[in-house]
Parts: structure tokens; C-alpha cells; sequence
């Protein structure tokens, strides 16, 4: 009853691998990474990992994620620092 949500969350590895999987967050984490790293051959990987749904949604909730640390962090607002981050005059 409940295996599309189990598809969308984990995805094996193709036969013949290591025999382990991916779960979107790990997909979404080295995705992102190796963006800021311009490492096509990690995106291209990571891709692979979970359905280009599940990974938007990973790339999303990291985003959101880092936006509230960084937030904690330097005690502004959240909307503040994502203004700051994407370059974006102050609202």
C-alpha cells in the first residue's frame, strides 16, 4: 500500500553495485555539494540516486535547512539571510 512512498524515499543501486542505497537526503547533500564544487561527474551521480522529484524535494529541504542554521547563527531572520545569500537588497 505504501511503496511509492518507499520508492520516492529509497531507491537501490543498479545491480551489480555495492548493493546500497540512497535515500534523498544523502542524494540532495552530495548533489549540492558538488554544485558548489562544479563537480559535474558527483552531480550526474547523485542524480542518479532518487527521482528528480525526490531530489528537488531534498535539495529544498537542505536549502530551508541551512537557511534556519544560518539564521540561529547570526540571529537575523531567516528571510534575511536568504536575501543575503542570493544577493538581494535588504526587504
Amino acid at each position: 500500500m505504501f511503496d511509492w512512498i518507499r520508492k520516492l524515499w529509497r531507491v537501490d543501486t543498479a545491480p551489480g553495485d555495492d548493493k546500497r542505497t540512497h535515500n534523498l537526503f544523502e542524494a540532495a547533500a552530495v548533489y549540492v555539494a558538488a554544485c558548489a564544487e562544479d563537480d559535474q561527474e558527483r552531480i550526474d551521480e547523485a542524480s542518479g540516486w532518487v527521482s528528480p522529484e525526490a531530489l528537488s524535494f531534498g535539495v529544498n529541504e537542505l536549502a530551508c535547512r541551512a537557511v534556519i542554521a544560518l539564521a540561529r547563527e547570526h540571529d537575523e531572520s531567516p528571510g534575511a539571510v536568504a536575501r543575503t545569500l542570493l544577493g538581494l537588497p535588504a526587504a
